[in-house]
């Protein structure tokens, strides 16, 4: 397995598609629930390949990603050699903008001197998708990309 397996709450939300999938396998509703009991090994092999799947389209349509932590945002543009980042580091330990406060007093104070901004290119290694998938797993979340337009286009 190439990521992760979907959790149950998202097997349920793919309910149809994991149908279709075992459909493409040529594997019936009875086959299926006999594949479960008699074959247990199995059907985890068929969750794993269909959560891989799932994993590699997500991660084909990301275009943006973005992690806060108490004094950083790190946002990404996932372009098609490489990412484009912006760090904003908040130099003053007395904010965690994570939460509404600390993020208002970031929006107000984006010139103040304890806000600093960093912009890098970072290329991927040899498997894209799984350099997106890591940052995923260390809680970065797939956006529409409007914080990193919005300070793309005030620092440059």
């Amino acid at each position: 397995m190439k990521y992760s397996r979907l959790t149950k709450e998202q097997f349920e939300e793919l309910h149809q598609e994991f149908i279709n999938f075992l459909a493409t396998q040529q594997v019936t509703a009875d086959e299926w629930a006999n594949l479960k009991v008699n074959k247990p090994e199995l059907a985890e092999t068929e969750l794993d390949v269909f959560s891989d799947l799932i994993w590699e389209g997500v991660l084909n349509q990301a275009e943006y990603l973005e992690h806060f932590s108490a004094q950083h945002i790190y946002l990404f543009r996932l372009g098609k050699k490489k990412m484009k980042a912006i760090v904003i580091n908040v130099k003053n330990k007395e904010v965690d903008i994570t939460t509404q406060e600390g993020y208002d007093w970031l929006r107000a104070n984006l010139m103040d001197e304890r806000v600093e901004f960093l912009q890098a290119d970072k290329p991927y290694s040899e498997d894209k998708n799984l350099d997106k998938f890591k940052m995923i797993e260390q809680g970065a979340s797939i956006t529409k990309g409007q914080l990193f337009r919005y300070f793309d286009e005030l620092i440059n």
